[in-house]
């Protein structure tokens, strides 16, 4: 008898149900052991939650040491005076000019001369008139005398002895007004002499031979006495700190560092950049005038609370450090700095002596931050092990 073949294929369709059935109990607990496991990991073997990694930072204490405070500023470096110099008479022409600029002069050394010829000329007018006046003097002085002499015999009228009289004086005035135009004119010769009025270096020279000189107009500049002044832009909360005739070290652009000491404190402050000007004059080294400088005035001396400056964090426009507490957590103070020395910062607040300041690490925290600390003895001591050998 033959099989039927739909009972075969029914046959075959009950063993795949079976294959399958047993198929996914089988990865059913599998799956769940998977699930299980992964739970499991999201836990610490007592049960409770994991915790973030910890960011790792370096601390140093904060010191106090014995500080020479000092205020940092810049400025540029003037002449203490600049003189002008030009001649006191005009319309003559200049004759010679002395010196050139960088010339070192005396008080009282030519620097420029004008034509003397008409100069002399006029002064030997003015001595001829004088002589003239004297010689009308003397005569009407004689007359005097002799009116006097015959008055009190009657035979001149009291009219005449006045007129006598008025004469002699008027004479007198004649010499008065030829002895001043004598000494205007020996003065307008000695003004042909262009002289330096003290001690310097000429800076400019603005005249020629040939020029018709023209009065009070510039022919030389000068470098009194050779001071010049170092004029220091200083912040106005730092004005309060500096005195007259504290010290300063200004340091030019190719690194001289030359001596100075404050001579005077602006009263005033400018009101484009909050600062007020210092003026301290140069008392040593080669300074020019219009070279820019930076300088360190001396401020006193006196103990302070030094951090490293890289761990200072600027946010929100002020300053903070993150002190080390309990727990190896940190916290957020706000200082306020002092000074730079080196690579080292004062605090005048915020902090107090001996506390744990984070250093390394110190711009990825924030208030209240969970951190751990380095071990920076060992750090140090392999690497002094590594350089010994």
């Amino acid at each position: 008898m033959r099989p039927r073949p739909l009972s075969r294929l029914l046959l075959i369709s009950l063993c795949a149900s079976v294959l399958l059935v047993a198929c996914g109990k089988k990865e059913q607990p599998d799956a769940a052991a998977g699930s299980g496991q992964q739970a499991e990991a999201g836990k610490k073997a007592d049960g409770k939650p994991a915790t973030v990694a910890a960011l790792t930072i370096t601390t140093v204490p904060v010191q106090n040491k014995a500080l020479v405070r000092t205020v940092p500023a810049t400025g540029s470096i003037y002449p203490w005076q600049e003189v002008i110099i030009g001649a006191e008479v005009g319309g003559y022409r200049v004759a010679e000019v002395l010196v050139d600029v960088g010339s070192r002069v005396a008080k009282g050394q030519p620097l420029v001369r004008l034509s003397s010829d008409m100069l002399q000329a006029d002064l030997n007018s003015k001595r001829a008139a004088l002589r003239s006046a004297e010689a009308g003097l003397a005569n009407a002085s004689a007359s005097l005398r002799r009116g006097e002499s015959v008055s009190t015999s009657g035979a001149l009228s009291a009219a005449d002895l006045d007129q006598l009289k008025a004469e002699q004086i008027a004479a007198q005035a004649r010499v008065d007004t030829a002895q001043s135009d004598v000494v205007t004119s020996e003065l307008r010769l000695e003004y042909g002499t262009v002289r330096a009025p003290d001690s310097g270096t000429v800076t400019s020279r603005t005249v020629s031979v040939g020029q018709i000189a023209q009065a009070g107009a510039e022919m030389v500049r000068m470098l009194r006495q050779n001071r010049v002044e170092w004029r220091a832009e200083v912040p106005e909360a730092q004005l309060s700190r500096i005195k007259v005739g504290q010290d300063v070290d200004v340091s030019a652009v190719d690194g001289t560092v030359l001596k100075g000491r404050v001579r005077v404190v602006s009263p005033t402050v400018q009101t484009t950049n909050r600062t007020g000007l210092v003026y301290v004059d140069i008392t040593g080294g080669n300074a020019r005038p219009g070279m820019f400088a930076r300088g360190q005035i001396a401020a006193g001396k006196g103990p302070g609370l030094l951090v490293p400056i890289a761990s200072v964090v600027m946010q929100d426009g002020y300053s903070y450090v993150f002190v080390l507490k309990d727990k190896n957590t940190v916290e957020r103070r706000r200082v306020e700095q002092a000074g730079v020395y080196g690579d080292e910062l004062e605090v005048a607040s915020g902090i107090t002596e001996g506390e744990l300041i984070a250093v390394k690490g110190a711009g990825f925290l924030k208030d209240g931050d969970t951190v751990a600390v380095a071990d920076t003895t060992a750090v140090s001591a392999n690497t002094t092990v590594q350089a010994a050998e």
